[in-house]
C-alpha cells in the first residue's frame, strides 16, 4: 500500500522536471550581473580598479564584454526534449530573438534546434558521448544523468568561468546544481523552477472557523508545529457519526518537500545522509504525521488520490507545486484556494522549494570554443525585461490573491535539490518511506536502511 502511496511523489517529481524546463517570463530586470574579460577577471566597465563606481562607491557589475569572432558559417546544434527555439511571442522573447538574429549575422553562425523524445533521451545522450560524437553542441541534461558518471569521464566542459553574469545566469544551476569536484558544468537563464508549497481550501478554512493560515506567514511563524496543529484542528466529525468527514492534510507522503524545507538531504556527495541531525528532524516530523494520525488515510488509491481528496472540498491542505493552481481552479470553481510556502523546518533559514531532477544546458568536452557558445547564450538572454521578476506574467495569471502570489514568489526564491531515487536507482526509497509512515521507530528505520542506501550510492560513484 505504501508503495502505491509514495508513487505520488515519484510522479509529481517527473512533472516538476517537465515544468522546470520552461524558460519562464522575464529575466528579472532588477538583478545585477558580473562579467569577465577572459572568463576569470571581472570587467571594470565604468568602475575603478577595485570594481566600485567612482561616484557612489557601490559595486558595479556588468556582463561579459563584447567578443569578436567568426564561426565560419557553423551550425550550432541545440538539443533538448522540448522545442527551445525563441518564439517571439512576448516582449522579452521578441528582444531575445532580435539579439539572436544580430549575433548570427555578426558571428556568422546558424542555430538548429533538435528535439529528442524524453523517453529515449538519456540513452541517446550517453551513447553519443561515449562514441565521441555528441548529439549536439549545446545539450540540455538532467543532473542524475551526468553526475558523477559522465563528468568523471571528462565528457563535459566546465563552464563556471563563463557564467558570472548574474543578470542572465541563475547562479545556483552552475555553482550548486551542476557542480562536481569544485567546478560547475551547467548553465541556465530564465526561472529557477517551480514553487512548491501548500495549497489550502480557504472556503473550508472559513467554514471551520480556523485562524487564517496567511497569518502564520505574516507572523513568521509558519513552521512544522503550527502546520501539524492546523491539520489536527481541521480533522472534524461534522455529522457526529464517530468518523472523520473533514481532514486537515491530504497525504503524509511529503518526505522530499520536508527535506527541502529543513535544508536537509538524503545523500551528500558520495555518502548516505540518514543520520544527519537535519535529516532526523525530517524523519521525526513524518513519523509524527503518521503516529498522531494527522493526515487523511489512504483509501487504496493510486498516486492521484491526494489530489482527488483535495478536490472533494473536504480536505484543507495538500502539498503541491505552483502550476497545479490552474487545474485546481478549473476543477473547483466555487472554492477559494490559497497558496502558502511549505512550512519551515527547525533547521531552515528560509522557505524553500524542492527539485530532485534539476536540468540545465551543457557543452560536451569535444565541442570547440565552449566560451563562444556560452557567450552567445548570455547575449541572447541579456535583456532589460519588462517584468519585475521571473514568472510574473504566469503568477499573475494563476493567482488573483496578492498574498498567494507573494507566497509563490517567495517559495521559489530558494530551491533545494534533494538527492534520492532519481539519482540512485537501486536505493530502496519507497520501502524506507513506507516504514517511516507506518510509524516504525525512526532510529530503527535508519539503522535498517543506512547500509543499503550507501550501497546504492556506491554503485553510482563506483566505489
Amino acid at each position: 500500500m505504501w508503495k502505491r502511496k509514495t508513487m505520488l511523489l515519484f510522479c509529481s517529481l517527473i512533472l516538476i522536471l517537465m515544468a522546470a524546463c520552461s524558460s519562464g517570463s522575464g529575466g528579472g530586470k532588477n538583478s545585477n550581473g558580473t562579467g569577465n574579460d577572459d572568463g576569470s577577471t571581472p570587467a571594470a566597465s565604468n568602475a575603478t580598479e577595485n570594481g566600485k563606481n567612482e561616484s557612489t562607491g557601490e559595486e558595479e557589475l556588468s556582463g561579459t564584454p563584447e567578443m569578436d569572432f567568426d564561426m565560419g558559417g557553423r551550425t550550432i546544434k541545440w538539443v533538448s526534449w522540448y522545442d527551445e527555439s525563441i518564439k517571439g511571442d512576448n516582449p522579452d522573447s521578441i528582444k531575445m530573438k532580435e539579439n539572436l538574429d544580430a549575433l548570427m549575422k555578426k558571428h556568422n553562425f546558424k542555430v538548429e534546434y533538435v528535439v529528442v523524445d524524453y523517453g529515449e533521451y538519456q540513452e541517446k545522450l550517453t551513447a553519443s558521448l561515449a562514441a565521441g560524437a555528441p548529439i549536439g553542441d549545446i545539450i540540455r541534461v538532467a543532473r542524475p544523468w551526468m553526475i558523477p558518471g559522465l563528468v568523471k569521464q571528462g565528457l563535459f566542459t566546465p563552464v563556471d568561468e563563463y557564467t558570472k553574469n548574474e543578470k542572465v545566469f541563475i547562479q545556483q544551476y552552475t555553482n550548486e546544481y551542476s557542480q562536481f569536484e569544485g567546478r560547475g558544468y551547467g548553465f541556465r537563464a530564465g526561472i529557477n523552477g517551480a514553487s512548491s508549497g501548500i495549497f489550502y481550501n480557504r472556503t473550508l478554512m472559513n467554514q471551520l472557523g480556523l485562524k487564517s493560515l496567511q497569518e502564520y506567514v505574516k507572523e513568521e511563524n509558519w513552521n512544522w508545529d503550527n502546520f501539524i496543529q492546523v491539520a489536527k484542528e481541521a480533522n472534524k466529525d461534522t455529522n457526529n457519526d464517530g468518523k472523520l468527514d473533514v481532514w486537515g492534510l491530504a497525504s503524509a507522503s511529503i518526505l522530499i518537500q520536508a527535506m527541502a524545507a529543513n535544508e536537509a538531504n538524503l545523500v551528500m556527495e558520495d555518502k548516505q545522509n540518514l543520520e544527519d541531525p537535519k535529516t532526523l528532524e525530517v524523519l521525526n516530523f513524518l513519523s509524527r504525521l503518521a503516529t498522531e494520525s494527522v493526515a487523511r488515510p489512504t483509501e487504496g488509491g493510486d498516486w492521484t488520490e491526494p489530489g482527488q481528496f483535495f478536490r472533494q472540498g473536504n480536505t484543507l491542505m495538500i502539498a503541491s507545486n505552483d502550476y497545479e493552481m490552474e487545474n485546481f481552479k478549473k476543477d473547483m470553481p466555487d472554492i477559494d484556494i490559497g497558496f502558502l510556502p511549505f512550512p519551515k523546518g527547525p533547521s531552515a533559514t528560509q522557505y524553500n522549494s524542492h527539485n530532485t531532477i534539476p536540468n540545465y544546458l551543457t557543452i560536451p568536452s569535444v565541442v570547440e570554443n565552449p566560451e563562444q557558445l556560452v557567450y552567445i547564450y548570455e547575449k541572447i538572454n541579456d535583456i532589460d525585461s519588462i517584468y519585475d521578476y521571473p514568472k510574473q506574467s504566469r503568477f499573475e495569471t494563476l493567482f488573483s490573491n496578492m498574498d498567494d502570489l507573494n507566497n509563490a514568489k517567495m517559495a521559489g526564491e530558494s530551491i533545494k535539490v534533494i538527492e534520492g531515487k532519481d539519482g540512485y536507482p537501486s536505493m530502496p526509497y519507497y520501502e524506507f518511506v513506507g516504514e517511516v509512515l507506518e510509524g516504525i521507530s525512526v532510529s530503527t528505520v535508519v539503522e535498517k536502511y543506512k547500509v543499503p542506501f550507501q550501497a546504492a550510492v556506491d554503485e553510482i560513484w563506483q566505489k
